[in-house]
């Protein structure tokens, strides 16, 4: 059985070649795109065992993504496939500056229709880290059961739960976002928010008053996603900043959270401290915006050693 375990849904993603407006584009580049799967494959390239649950239509999209997702070395064997219901599709526009714009067709998709009873409890308890998101929830009311019981299993088996909240407001408004994402984080064991995610929910920008309300929420690791700053970890009784890597050009930083969190969880797995695991996130994420797409800048082991500039297993900056 795999040692990470994640579940969530992946869309075809749509990028216009060479650049440039979807209203003038003619020619797109086609790749996938899905927070879950993306962790999977960046903890596969970094030679963790990885699988991931999810639901595609049985069309030519879900057979692409099926394809692409395996050939990446993730496990998808409890992938199921839906004959009445379509794989979701995504469009990325990449502007020469800031974010780029994207734009979901995921209403009704294959994915909206997974139900709690098509999880494999034993797939998940015998993970040593479950990874979620804060997307599911928003797609339907039986992804939002499903995704609850995939964490009572973890919780009763002993898996540990990582939650991405991976806002997404073009999917619902902060203040439906808000009680959800609270109680989902309050359950998690390693939460990882981004600094405008926290900003938006807690409703400040004071990272002191983000720690209390951590703090106040039980949760045993929390690493913040603070950009070029690194990141910045937050225990019962001790706050740390991880600097992070400088880069020469940022080119797409879609993605990155789902490369941060991928060196993260693998590195945990591996039996590295916190401290180190966010080392080592913080350059897969740094690494991951010099690449246009969401999965094309996750990096192999040897990889990220380039990186990192190091030849062994031991951590120096």
């Amino acid at each position: 059985m795999p040692e990470l375990v994640t579940l969530g849904e992946t869309m075809v993603l749509l990028t216009p070649v060479p650049g440039g407006s979807l209203e003038d584009a003619s020619l797109f580049l086609r790749s996938l795109g899905g927070a879950e799967s993306n962790v999977a494959i960046g903890a596969a390239r970094l030679g963790i065992s990885a699988g991931w649950i999810s639901r595609l239509g049985k069309d030519p999209f879900g057979a692409f993504l099926l394809k692409k997702i395996r050939g990446e070395g993730v496990d998808t064997s409890r992938v199921m496939f839906d004959e009445k219901f379509a794989t979701a599709v995504m469009f990325k526009e990449v502007k020469d500056h800031g974010n780029p714009n994207v734009f979901y067709y995921r209403k009704s998709s294959a994915f909206s229709q997974i139900q709690p009873d098509d999880l494999d409890e034993s797939y998940i308890a015998e993970a040593a880290i479950l990874h979620i998101s804060g997307i599911t929830p928003t797609l339907s009311e039986s992804a939002k059961a499903t995704l609850q019981k995939a964490i009572d299993i973890a919780k009763n088996n002993g898996t540990k739960i990582s939650f991405d909240p991976n806002l997404r407001l073009k999917l619902w408004s902060i203040e439906e976002a808000r009680d959800i994402l609270f109680d989902l984080a309050s359950r998690s064991d390693y939460f990882l928010p981004g600094a405008e995610e926290l900003r938006l929910l807690f409703d400040t920008s004071k990272r002191e008053e983000w720690i209390e309300m951590i703090r106040g929420m039980g949760i045993p690791h929390t690493v913040v996603k603070l950009g070029e700053e690194g990141c910045m970890l937050i225990e019962r009784d001790f706050v740390k900043q991880i600097p992070g890597f400088a880069v020469q050009k940022v080119v797409d930083t879609i993605g990155a959270g789902d490369g941060f969190a991928a060196g993260f969880l693998s590195s945990v797995i591996k039996g590295m401290s916190v401290e180190e695991a966010a080392i080592i996130a913080n350059a897969v994420g740094a690494r991951c915006v010099t690449f246009q797409g969401d999965i094309e800048g996750l990096p192999t082991q040897e990889e990220l050693e380039q990186f990192l500039g190091i030849r062994n297993r031991d951590i120096e900056r």
